[in-house]
């Protein structure tokens, strides 16, 4: 199969393009030559065939050549709202959830955090978890890049939803009564929010059951705050 590269540019038949930087020392690393066959996409559905034109020290020429109209995203858009967890569990997180088809990752600053980030540092550390799921629907064959919404603060994040909830809404926890998840069939999106190491304060809890959260138990173990988010993911992919 055709190495697979993703570039944020829209895409012509026929047109003769420079890869970037990032893309480009791939191909050099793979010791492509031109003629060579290479798969691309931008995120914006499908992807295209393209072929090797010139490598230069620097820079790398493609051809594109035909859209397909390939589709493997899931049909449920699932958003997963996470107490970041730390050191680098965040990027594992991230990997795992772009190779399983989540739409949306909000990372979150809760009260028993122990990553906080603001800032600057905030801003790289989402640029980097991009290049992550970048990197994770490169290697899975997705068409579309995950969405990695800026770091918020639990409580300011919660006052942006709507009051009336336009997807369902659960909240990964040991609270009773848990409910069950509906069926995927009868879902079109799902806002997943878990809490970080430590779990979510009853407070924190409070303020997600006033804005349309059920309760939602993955069973009797007690799973880390990087592994509940990603079966919960798992189980919708393996039934859509």
């Amino acid at each position: 199969m055709p190495p697979r590269f993703y570039v944020d540019q829209p895409f012509r038949p026929d047109e003769t393009l420079s890869l970037p930087e990032g893309a480009a020392r791939h191909v050099q690393v793979l010791r492509l030559q031109p003629g060579d066959p290479l798969t691309l996409f931008n995120g914006q559905g499908g992807e295209w065939t393209a072929r090797v034109t010139r490598m230069g020290r620097s820079e790398v020429q493609v051809q594109m050549e035909q859209h397909h109209a390939t589709e493997r995203e899931l049909p449920l858009q699932v958003t997963l709202a996470i107490g970041m967890p730390a050191n680098e569990r965040m990027d594992a997180l991230v990997e795992k959830a772009a190779e399983l088809g989540v739409a949306v990752i909000q990372p979150l600053l809760c009260e028993r955090s122990v990553l906080r980030l603001s800032d600057e540092r905030a801003h790289k550390r989402v640029a980097h978890w991009r290049g992550v799921a970048v990197a994770a629907c490169e290697q899975s064959a997705r068409t579309r890049v995950p969405t990695l919404a800026p770091v918020s603060s639990l409580a300011n994040w919660l006052r942006t939803l709507t009051p009336v909830p336009l997807q369902t809404r659960v909240l990964l926890s040991f609270r009773d009564p848990p409910q069950a998840l509906p069926a995927a069939a009868q879902m079109r999106s799902l806002l997943s929010l878990s809490g970080p190491e430590g779990g979510l304060t009853e407070a924190e809890e409070a303020l997600a059951l006033a804005q349309g959260f059920a309760p939602l138990s993955l069973g009797p173990r007690v799973l880390r705050a990087d592994t509940a988010p990603l079966a919960l993911l798992a189980y919708l992919a393996l039934r859509t």
